[in-house]
């Protein structure tokens, strides 16, 4: 990709992250350790990387999230107004140096996945799961402020990243980021009100780490973000009184309990990649296909696409897939195996294409993975959190 000229950058002061990390240390040595370290990495992260302390400390994300609120969630993106119709000439999407990789970390095994556009069985992936998040300066305590998107657990040094979209830790009607924004890998959406699944753990965000273009213009080829969660709980319902309590568990690290896919940049536009998600929202004709109970799919070879005025678009790579609002913030992975669930990422689902104006949507794409966001994820795998 040519580097475009710079904008607006927005980051945050050193002195703020400072009081930001020392808050929510301990002060054991190793901790002491780890808090040296991601101080140094704020400050030290590049002129075109947004870094965000999250809204609420983990603690009261984390106390906000019930099983039935998780149940309750609804998808953001067909808000957002993140689609479009039509298709013209498509464009390219340039390497701006040499290709790199960051290999994945753990396996998993067992079990197969349902399919989204081909009828091929394949087993899903445990590092993707929705984030959860209420709108900023709305009522938290209003459902229709409860909102997801779809993302991954992905390698860091500290076993603490996710990658999603811009747009599912930055809501660009507002121009703030969202409040207790937890991530769930996994998650399934049982028949119960009760049952918003858990199986790996809640990990409430610390630190968001987001392109400044997306940022200060709402840029979609920079439409991706990585966070630092910390530590995750598993949630265990009690009854008291004949009223159903639920108590924190503590899980323990995001990567130790999933694994995280690898990481690669500046590769061919044209690549094979499974695409995952959670897809709720309905198509443009109103039919609504899925329910973002559980995880989907696709799979395809991806191809430079048209640019966009709308959103900015002028990189974006996009495959043949017909999953709707929900699967925002979702995994491209390439080299993916069944048999490991792991692969690396090479693209964050974010905008729907109906793009042969059927009122049906058949694409999707994603920001072309370069260098530029090499240094967004390159700040947050060195994030230490508690």
């Amino acid at each position: 990709m040519i580097p475009r000229a710079r904008r607006l950058a927005v980051p945050l002061t050193g002195a703020l992250l400072a009081t930001g990390v020392a808050g929510a240390i301990p002060t054991a040595s190793w901790a002491a350790t780890g808090a040296a370290t991601a101080i140094a990495a704020a400050q030290a992260a590049p002129g075109d990387v947004t870094v965000e302390a999250a809204p609420q400390t983990p603690d009261k994300a984390a106390a906000f999230w019930s099983p039935q609120r998780l149940r309750a969630a609804t998808d953001y993106t067909e808000e957002l107004g993140t689609s479009v119709k039509g298709f013209g000439r498509a464009g390219a999407a340039i390497p701006d140096g040499k290709a790199g990789t960051v290999p994945p970390i753990g396996a998993g095994t067992g079990g197969a996945g349902g399919s989204g556009t081909i009828s091929k069985q394949v087993n899903l992936p445990r590092t993707v799961g929705r984030v959860f998040f209420t709108l900023p300066g709305r009522n938290p305590l209003d459902p229709k402020s409860w909102k997801y998107c779809s993302g991954t657990s992905v390698q860091g040094r500290y076993r603490n990243v996710v990658a999603t979209a811009g747009h599912c830790v930055y809501d660009p009607a507002t121009s703030r980021f969202y409040d207790n924004w937890v991530f769930v890998p996994s998650y399934w959406d049982g028949d119960q009100a009760r049952e918003g699944k858990a199986p790996y753990g809640i990990y409430p965000a610390k630190w968001f780490q987001v392109h400044d273009d997306f940022v200060a213009r709402e840029d979609y080829d920079y439409d991706y973000a990585f966070v630092n969660v910390s530590s995750g709980f598993t949630l265990t319902p009690r009854k008291d009184r004949g009223v159903t309590r639920y108590a924190r568990t503590p899980a323990g690290r995001l990567g130790d309990n999933v694994g995280g896919q690898g990481f690669t940049w500046n590769r061919s536009p044209k690549v094979t990649v499974f695409a995952f998600g959670y897809p709720a929202g309905p198509h443009p004709d109103g039919d609504r296909p899925f329910t973002g109970r559980t995880m989907k799919w696709c799979y395809g070879r991806s191809a430079p696409m048209p640019a966009v005025p709308k959103h900015d678009i002028q990189e974006h790579l996009g495959i043949a897939c017909g999953m709707t609002s929900g699967s925002g913030g979702g995994p491209w992975l390439m080299g993916y195996k069944s048999a490991t669930r792991m692969g690396y990422l090479n693209g964050i689902s974010s905008v729907a294409w109906d793009s042969d104006g059927n009122n049906r949507y058949d694409k999707i794409s994603s920001p072309y993975f370069n260098g530029e966001t090499y240094d967004v994820y390159k700040v947050a795998d060195n994030r230490w959190t508690p």
